[in-house]
């Protein structure tokens, strides 16, 4: 999948050619370049910088002084890449626009888990996420100190509140999607959205299900449902926890909180490919 998308962004920049560089740097050209840090964070994308060399010319040599979850500070020089100047200056803008994303949601990340410390609870990201390249994001969430909730569609079956309304109720729509993976074979785990203690109630007689996410409930009110909740429930908060908010949902005793804010509203972390001269 990283390949992929590795291979997918080079069609998309380099298109027929760089003619900008075609045009004026010589065929047998060679040069370095460093990565220079310009902002304040975690670092993310040292190991994706270098496979998107490796893809694009395997003569390209690069050696990292800084990985992937350290902290960096401006002036850092995260890494140097030698070989063909006309294969640095065609993967330079693809290089730096991941590595400042993902160095971005891994600070970003950085700072929520720091909020939480002293707590058991895991922080998750969520799927709003850019369309594309949902897996180099999550990845920076990982390497920032969080973890990923599903990754897709595909690999967990979530019922949200439109999945409970279109199917009827909570009722039915736990039936309906234990019956599916009995009848597909599938071994994914479920979780339900509840909105409220009424449907909270509802899924804890019916069961059958691995995850609750109890959504836009107040940390006071969590505190006070996670009361009638057993053991072998795992319990998510989710919906409205803001940076200020986080600490007193983490308190609760919930299992996971998820913030779609980690790879929705990051700010990137600015950084620059230059060439070097001894």
């Amino acid at each position: 999948m990283i390949d992929e998308i590795i291979q997918n962004a080079l069609r998309e920049d380099l298109g027929d050619g760089d003619h900008s560089t075609l045009s004026c740097v010589p065929e047998n050209a060679t040069g370095v370049a460093k990565l220079l840090v310009k902002g304040e964070g975690i670092m993310a994308g040292i190991e994706l910088a270098k496979r998107i060399f490796e893809l694009y010319d395997p003569a390209l040599n690069v050696t990292a002084f800084i990985n992937d979850g350290d902290p960096i500070q401006y002036g850092d020089i995260a890494f140097e890449v030698k070989g063909s100047s006309r294969s640095i200056l065609s993967t330079e803008r693809l290089v730096l626009n991941f590595m400042q994303r993902m160095s971005g949601i891994a600070t970003q990340t950085s700072k929520i888990v720091k909020l939480i410390e002293g707590t058991d609870v895991k922080l998750l990201d969520t799927r709003k996420t850019t369309p594309g390249i949902r897996y180099i994001e999550k990845w920076a969430v990982r390497i920032g100190g969080g973890y990923n909730h599903r990754f897709a569609l595909y690999d967990m079956i979530m019922l949200k509140d439109n999945h409970v309304d279109y199917a009827g109720g909570v009722k039915p729509a736990i039936e309906r999607a234990n019956a599916y993976l009995k009848e597909t074979g599938r071994g994914l785990k479920i979780e339900i959205e509840v909105r409220n203690e009424i449907e909270l109630a509802e899924v804890i007689a019916l069961g059958n299900v691995d995850r609750i996410m109890l959504d836009n409930f107040t940390p006071e009110k969590i505190v006070a449902v996670l009361k009638t909740v057993p053991d072998h429930f795992e319990v998510e908060a989710s919906g409205g926890i803001t940076i200020d908010t986080i600490r007193s949902y983490a308190e609760t005793g919930v299992d996971f909180i998820s913030v779609g804010s980690l790879t929705h509203s990051f700010v990137s972390l600015d950084m620059s490919l230059k060439a070097k001269f001894n």
